[in-house]
């Protein structure tokens, strides 16, 4: 049985960089953080040899982010555009997206362009973390679109401020 989305994980180039935008940025807590280096289990796990990396898993409301930082092997720069195939981003739900635009932005993220209104269904954007990562701010205005369920937010994220 599937219980539901655990994690998104999240390769940035610059761990405490990364870790201060998401937790002092979008207020997610650290659960937990690691280090290991040419671990035969977590080769096995992943896939890779004489693996080297930082990670932090973060809670976000209901699912955790983890953020991973690669050593060894030497990771490559992938990070792509909004139509390519694979994980090109996540969005976070914003209450007034006005106010996130303006304060992400002096947490170094860097946007597209301005936010986009969609009638009166929704407004987004989208822009990078500090580390190029891209993340939509999504701000949902009527009932009829699927959004977050509040009731069952046991931890919901601060501002960050």
């Amino acid at each position: 049985m599937i219980v539901g989305v655990h994690h998104i994980a999240v390769g940035v180039d610059d761990f405490g960089k990364a870790l201060e935008f998401y937790t002092k940025a979008l207020g997610f807590s650290i659960e937990s953080e690691a280090e290991f280096d040419n671990v035969e289990k977590v080769d096995q796990a992943v896939g890779l040899k004489q693996a080297r990396a930082k990670t932090a898993m973060l809670r976000a409301g209901n699912v955790f982010l983890e953020l991973w930082n690669y050593s060894s092997p030497r990771p490559r720069d992938l990070r792509s555009r909004a139509c390519d195939f694979g994980y090109p981003h996540f969005a976070l739900q914003v209450d007034d997206i006005g106010y996130e635009y303006e304060r992400l932005k002096k947490f170094g993220m860097e946007f597209v362009g301005d936010i986009v209104d969609f009638e009166k269904k929704s407004s987004a954007i989208y822009g990078r973390d500090p580390c190029g990562n891209l993340i939509e701010i999504y701000e949902i205005k009527n009932e009829e679109t699927p959004q977050l369920d509040r009731n069952k937010l046991d931890l919901a994220l601060s501002n960050g401020d």
